[in-house]
């Protein structure tokens, strides 16, 4: 069995398993289905691989000397290093149990010893493809100027876009080595947005002098995810800009800034103690100076000039 062509790009498969014969098969199934294989006996050898390359899955046995597979997967799934390949979890454990585990300390699947090839490269075929699927959204967020986070409510960070994720690390100590947000300030802000609507929700800015990070709340999937957006703070008004290069009012600017960070009319009436009607107003006008017929293309205009502003 072939594995789909996502690109040019050969994809990277991480085997870990300590049995030579195990190995050894599951390798040639995979090279036949066109992957690249990269080959660790343990654990702790993983874990100083993918500091070096990136894979595109991995594929875990469970039981080995030493770092065991459970151990191994929860670290690479933890902290600021943490890898973004699905993990198969590929052993003869096959109680509910030890499912369980694999699943809680990160695991996406478990294929059952003896590995059937046909199967094990089906498997990998939908993971990879998922896999693909999220890193294209994740990347089509910051495309789109809006640098995205997920997190628990605990303040746990689930995952983050590309650009998200090197705006946070510019916080200092925000986020520590087991991948936890530990600033209180922002514990503090989190824990009241879920009992806050989200037409009421303020911005957070944190950070100092010209390192300042301002978050915003797009939305509470569940409370277990927590959806965020991040932006650079610029000591230079965003509104003033606005104002000058299209030549809004105060008000119009002021409605423009908050359509950008993701508000809908009737959030925005809230806000600024206006009806929806009026704001409905306002963004015809506003539209017109812009040159753009909907509140997308207007929100994108918005990101620009004022990224521009802040480089």
């Amino acid at each position: 069995m072939t594995l789909p062509e996502f690109d040019q790009v050969r994809q990277i498969v991480l085997v870990v398993d300590d049995s030579p014969e195990s190995l050894s098969m599951v390798a040639s199934a995979i090279e036949e289905a066109g992957m690249t294989v990269l080959v660790a006996r343990d654990g702790q050898t993983a874990l100083e691989l993918t500091k070096r390359i990136q894979p595109d899955v991995v594929l875990m046995d469970a039981l080995m000397p030493g770092l065991d597979g459970f151990e191994t997967c929860e670290r690479l799934k933890s902290g600021p290093d943490m890898i973004q390949a699905p993990i198969i979890f590929m052993t003869g454990l096959s109680e509910p149990q030890h499912i369980l585990r694999g699943l809680e300390v990160g695991g996406v699947d478990y294929v059952t010893k003896p590995v059937n090839p046909d199967e094990l490269i089906a498997r990998l075929s939908v993971h990879l493809t998922n896999a693909k699927m999220i890193e294209s959204a994740r990347n089509a967020l910051d495309a789109g100027g809006r640098p995205v986070l997920a997190v628990t409510q605990a303040g746990n960070l689930i995952w983050t876009s590309p650009d998200a994720k090197k705006l946070t690390e510019e916080l200092s100590g925000f986020i520590n080595t087991d991948n936890a947000i530990t600033d209180t300030r922002f514990l503090e802000w989190l824990s009241e947005l879920v009992k806050t609507p989200l037409s009421k929700s303020l911005p957070l800015e944190l950070g100092e002098k010209e390192n300042r990070m301002e978050f915003c709340l797009l939305g509470v999937r569940t409370r277990s995810e927590i959806l965020l957006s991040v932006e650079k703070v610029s000591d230079s008004e965003p509104e003033e800009l606005l104002i000058d290069e299209f030549s809004l009012t105060a008000r119009e600017a002021e409605i423009l800034i908050w359509l950008s960070k993701g508000k809908t009319n009737r959030d925005i009436g809230d806000i600024l103690s206006i009806s929806n009607r009026t704001v409905n107003k306002h963004l015809e006008q506003i539209f017109q100076k812009l040159g753009v017929d909907n509140r997308t293309s207007a929100a994108v205009i918005t990101d620009r000039i004022c990224r521009q502003m802040e480089a």
